[in-house]
């Protein structure tokens, strides 16, 4: 173990008297406070805050993500070119000692780097609104939406199978089928078809969403409908009116009143996020709440709420605190599968085909989701090859988008710990520990110098 953690050391120590980790670390360390003074998202104090949190955590993660890649695979293969190796290894340590005290060296580095500049964004947050004299309106409206972390709630997906067999066999009997797309393509389109037509009210109707089993809060808090809607024909100044009733209106039927039952009429911007706050006693003590969105007359224009993130109910579910830690945390945890990767890589390739080949992987893990979606608009013979060949390796890989942090600090939302520890479950239990494995053995089959007699 003393080993290990003497090459850590070395690791370390060699890094920190490289040029670029030094250039990174300046750059963080200057756009991270000037980010602060001059971000203003929209206007807001709440929207500043929001973009300088993305902003802020999007620029931390890339850089440090980029050095980690560069450190890991440079420290190797550089070791190897400059021939340090051959006097490391004639020492009473083995090769695998080796690969983990780099291992364990960068991690320590990353870490360190990592709580420096987390702790330089958490005290631009939480110290802007003191320094610029927020109004106590405002801050009030912080800790509500911004300063907290919401648990979310969404409606419902409604079954339109039978819907969509339906009309799906009505457009085959009449030969309306679209030419060049396979069966699974029209369902699919068919389907989202069915699903937005149901979350769409013309001029004088409504839509209305229920949920059940609602976690009962104190009545001294809120739940926040969080809302964004599109429309068929855009009003003239891009806004449209709407009116929400929030609470148990199955009341209404019965004509018992025991809660109350909260009415918001709104004229907002289309295809912009909204927030309605609403006071926590509109639960039904069976935990029953219920949405009701009426498209005014006034709009001459069909509404229309999305079905990824149309609607949705936020209440309070912990602290902001919380929230920022375990947001960094999915932070660390790609960095710990880079630092594996860039092992993996350096065990057996050269510096600028490992560093190539980190690159490539990391930024498909970026933008992994937008990777899978635009391979399902494949025809169904390519669709197959797809399902067998590329779709199994890009799985495989890590997909940083789903659980980038902004996602979660932005709109307060609750970050688990259950999540948190799946993630660790997956892209470090599962992957970066087969890659260190895996270049652990390559590593300790390499030759490193040939005997010459």
């Amino acid at each position: 173990m003393r080993s290990i953690w003497a090459v850590a050391a070395n690791t370390v120590k060699q890094t920190l008297r490289m040029k670029l980790p030094a250039t990174f670390i300046i750059l963080l360390a200057i756009l991270l406070p000037v980010m602060g003074f001059i971000t203003t998202g929209d206007g807001t104090m709440k929207g500043r805050l929001q973009t300088f949190v993305s902003y802020g955590l999007s620029l931390t993660s890339l850089l440090l993500c980029l050095l980690t890649i560069i450190i890991s695979t440079y420290t190797i293969t550089n070791d190897l070119k400059q021939k340090h190796l051959y006097t490391i290894l004639t020492k009473p340590i083995r090769r695998w000692q080796f690969i983990l005290g780099k291992f364990f060296g960068i991690i320590i580095l990353d870490a360190i780097l990592l709580f420096i500049f987390s702790a330089i964004i958490y005290s631009i947050t939480i110290y802007t609104p003191r320094f610029l004299d927020a109004d106590p309106n405002t801050i009030a409206q912080l800790k509500n939406e911004f300063y907290t972390a919401r648990a979310s709630l969404t409606p419902p997906q409604v079954d339109v199978s039978k819907e969509v067999d339906e009309h799906y066999n009505r457009l085959h009997n009449t030969g309306q089928l679209p030419p060049g797309m396979s069966r699974n393509e029209i369902l699919t389109q068919l389907t989202n078809q069915k699903k937005l037509a149901k979350r769409a009210s013309g001029p004088g109707q409504q839509l209305l969403w229920e949920f059940e089993n609602v976690k009962p809060i104190g009545t001294d808090q809120y739940l926040f409908i969080r809302f964004k809607y599109d429309v068929s024909v855009n009003p003239p100044d891009l806004q449209a009116y709407g009116r929400f009733d929030v609470g148990d209106i199955r009341q209404i039927k019965f004509g018992n009143i025991e809660t109350p039952i909260y009415r918001f009429d709104r004229k907002d911007v289309i295809r912009t996020f909204h927030e309605i706050q609403v006071p926590a006693d509109a639960i039904a003590k069976d935990g029953y709440l219920a949405i009701r969105f009426l498209n005014v007359p006034l709009n001459d224009t069909v509404i229309i709420f999305p079905i990824e993130d149309g609607l949705e109910v936020l209440y309070k579910a912990g602290t902001f605190t919380a929230n920022f830690i375990k947001a960094i945390l999915l932070i660390f945890l790609r960095l710990i599968f880079l630092i594996a990767l860039g092992i993996f890589a350096a065990s057996f390739l050269s510096f600028p085909v490992a560093i190539m080949l980190s690159l490539v992987i990391f930024f498909i893990g970026t933008v992994s989701g937008f990777t899978l979606e635009s391979f399902e608009s494949l025809g169904e013979e390519m669709g197959l090859v797809y399902d067998f060949t590329i779709k199994p390796f890009v799985l495989l890989l890590p997909q940083f988008d789903k659980v980038a942090p902004a996602k979660f600090m932005i709109p307060a939302k609750f970050l688990s710990w259950t999540l948190l520890a799946q993630v660790a479950a997956t892209m470090v239990c599962l992957k970066a520990l087969l890659l260190l494995i895996a270049g652990l053995i390559i590593f300790s089959c390499k030759e490193i110098a040939k005997v010459i007699v």
